[in-house]
């Protein structure tokens, strides 16, 4: 199993597959380097070299006591790719991975050709009077408390409902899915879990203010976990080459449910 221990002694999981220009991905909350099948194994037969790693806390990764928040991961993050020696490469992050994207191009951007936010959380999420779109304190509240209270039945109301929008009328789950989103998250640490949303209460405008490179950014306008006029817009307007891409009626975890539109798009993005 391929790991690296980090300049602060923590066993990172990743994986590397294939050759070409490398293109390596972020996961969201609470999931692993797993919730990338799809992108992974499609990107892998159009040439490219695809990584994905366990934030640490998650997944195959170590569950240590510290350093679960946002500099930390970034940091994590740079240890791999120097290991790696990779150069020229794609970053792609969705939701709280998006976070880890944006200020790991801002810090490391000699590295990267160009970077994907993905439903992420950049700017920030917190409703506010400047941002009246965003998730309300309790709702932040409501997440730390559901998952300390009973993790196992929280982690399948998630996916059942908002993550995937099963929850909208006329929408058919999936119980692979739901139980492959409960499989990776029940293999990580709670308290990796119940820390991470104190991530998404910071701000990220300085580090899309610093990005130069191109960045793609791409929203579902039905993603009821990080709301699209709390993100999108805002996150388009800081960045200097940022292009956007709205998808009427996607869900948050829509890498998944919609992995047909958006493998594409992400291709072509690449390739421009």
């Amino acid at each position: 199993m391929p790991t690296i221990i980090t300049p602060d002694g923590v066993e990172i999981f990743y994986k590397d597959w294939g050759d070409g220009q490398p293109i390596v991905f972020s996961h969201g909350w609470p999931l692993s380097a797993d919730d990338w099948d799809a992108q992974m194994m499609f990107f892998l037969h159009k040439g490219y070299r695809v990584i994905a790693h366990d934030r640490r806390g998650h997944g195959r990764s170590a569950q240590v006591g510290t350093g679960n928040d946002m500099n930390h991961w970034v940091a994590d993050l740079a240890a791999l790719t120097e290991h790696l020696g990779l150069r020229d490469a794609v970053h792609i992050g969705h939701s709280t991975g998006g976070g880890e994207v944006a200020r790991y191009v801002a810090r490391y951007q000699d590295r990267v050709a160009k970077a994907v936010l993905v439903a992420s959380l950049t700017p920030n999420m917190v409703k506010s009077p400047d941002n009246p779109a965003g998730q309300p304190q309790e709702w932040f509240d409501q997440v730390r408390a559901g998952t300390l209270a009973n993790r196992a039945e929280f982690f399948r109301a998630v996916p059942e409902g908002p993550f995937y929008g099963f929850n909208r009328p006329g929408v058919e789950p999936s119980e692979g899915v739901i139980a492959n989103w409960w499989r990776q998250a029940m293999a990580g640490s709670i308290q990796a879990h119940y820390e991470t949303p104190l991530s998404w209460l910071e701000d990220y405008t300085e580090d899309l203010q610093k990005i130069t490179v191109p960045v793609l950014v791409m929203h579902g306008d039905d993603d009821q976990i990080v709301p699209f006029a709390s993100s999108v817009p805002r996150a388009v307007d800081l960045l200097k080459n940022g292009t956007q891409k709205t998808y009427p009626g996607y869900p948050h975890g829509m890498l998944t449910t919609h992995a047909d539109v958006l493998n594409p798009d992400l291709l072509a993005f690449i390739q421009s």
